[in-house]
């Protein structure tokens, strides 16, 4: 990841994981999060609407830095590359996924629960990794205990699955930890119900809490 881009997702501290069903959901729920103060989204590549969705984004709304999530396939980072994406993720360490990623020039945090993981990420050049499921692995515990070893090369991580507004502290205060994921702040029924004013709320708590750890 360029330098620009790292400071991006530092400063945002938190990256809004977003399953999209209707590609005329996607710029009001851009809006909605940014009108909240969270500029940074993971479109999970779960539904057939999301690589529309993320075209509409980055049209109407390019103030947002737009990755995608579950990238599991060569030809859905290719995809994701064609769309403008500015990163993406993976659940899990999959050197192939990898060398593609690197190949396209597209900014790519692979999943990791174990030192074997963090090991593969850091062969294929990899310097931020997505710690995944962190709360059913042991939450910042684990990854502290985990990434010791490493702490020398100066890995960041960002903690997804399980995060919400109770335990954000628990990541948002460690230097390990450049943003955390969550899918609380806009979820899957609050956008299929186009309920826009409950994600501005949720993004605004998130927010106030980020700027208060971090000030």
């Amino acid at each position: 990841m360029s330098p620009e881009l790292i400071q991006k997702i530092d400063d945002a501290g938190i990256i809004a994981v977003l399953i999209v069903d209707e590609v005329k959901h996607a710029v009001p729920l851009a809006n909605a999060l940014l009108k909240g103060g969270v500029d940074a989204i993971e479109l999970t590549l779960r539904t057939p609407a999301a690589l529309d969705a993320a075209k509409a984004i980055k049209k109407e709304v390019p103030e947002i830095t737009l990755g995608f999530g579950t990238v599991l396939t060569v030809d859905q980072v290719k995809a994701v590359v064609d769309v403008g994406a500015d990163f993406a993720v993976s659940p899990g360490c999959n050197p192939k996924i990898i060398a593609e990623a690197i190949k396209q020039g597209l900014p790519f945090a692979p999943g990791i629960m174990t030192p074997s993981d963090i090991e593969i990420a850091v062969q294929e050049g990899c310097r931020i990794l997505k710690f995944f499921p962190a709360a059913t692995s042991g939450g910042m515990k684990h990854l502290e205990s985990m990434s010791a070893p490493y702490n020398y090369l100066g890995l960041k991580f960002i903690p997804l699955g399980g995060c919400n507004l109770e335990n954000a502290p628990s990541y948002l205060e460690s230097e390990l930890i450049t943003a955390i994921g969550g899918s609380w702040v806009a979820k899957r029924p609050l956008i299929q119900s186009e309920n826009w004013e409950s994600i501005t709320k949720n993004a605004l708590e998130i927010r106030n809490l980020i700027t208060k750890i971090r000030s």
